[in-house]
């Protein structure tokens, strides 16, 4: 029987993300009242501002009933996970690269089910920033850490992707 080591390394991102997600998370709800701005920085560019949000990216599915949002909102990312983290172990192909960012992205993902798991009221979001009227938005939806990580990771991982099938074709 062949076994082939899979590497655990990664996961400690993943734990990583998750504490740090959620101790900073705790430290908005325990310090900064719903709906305010705590900090700013360089004019309005940068707030620190306590937010919730029932819905999921840029509070779509806000409008959902509980119910609904829950059967959404918890189960579908946690099945997500699931696939990430049986992709992870049963691949072959990926890079040690394409293994950290998966995990940044479980890591983020797990995040934001905690929160949505044990904050009925949504999950906490409390990084915004200014965007200049792009896309039509005055301010990028306000985010947290799961959130900057599972999208860096993400963007990460398709780059990855993309340069490994160009020299895949290259050669």
């Amino acid at each position: 029987m062949n076994e082939r080591k899979v590497p655990l390394l990664p996961f400690a991102l993943t734990l990583a993300i998750v504490l740090l997600d959620q101790v900073t998370k705790a430290l908005v709800v325990a310090f900064v009242k719903p709906g305010t701005i705590a900090w700013s920085c360089l004019g309005d560019f940068f707030w620190l501002i306590h937010a919730r949000n029932p819905g999921i990216a840029f509070s779509l599915g806000d409008g959902f009933s509980p119910p609904l949002r829950s059967a959404l909102f918890i189960l579908l990312p946690a099945l997500l996970i699931v696939g990430i983290v049986v992709y992870y172990v049963r691949s072959e192909e990926l890079s040690t690269a394409q293994r950290w960012f998966l995990a940044g992205i479980a890591g983020g993902g797990i995040g934001n089910l905690v929160d949505r798991v044990f904050r009925p009221e949504g999950v906490v979001d409390f990084l915004s920033v200014k965007f200049y009227g792009l896309f039509g938005l005055e301010r990028w939806p306000t985010f947290n850490v799961a959130d900057a990580s599972v999208v860096v990771c993400a963007i990460l991982l398709a780059l990855s992707l993309a340069l490994e099938e160009r020299q895949r074709k290259a050669s």
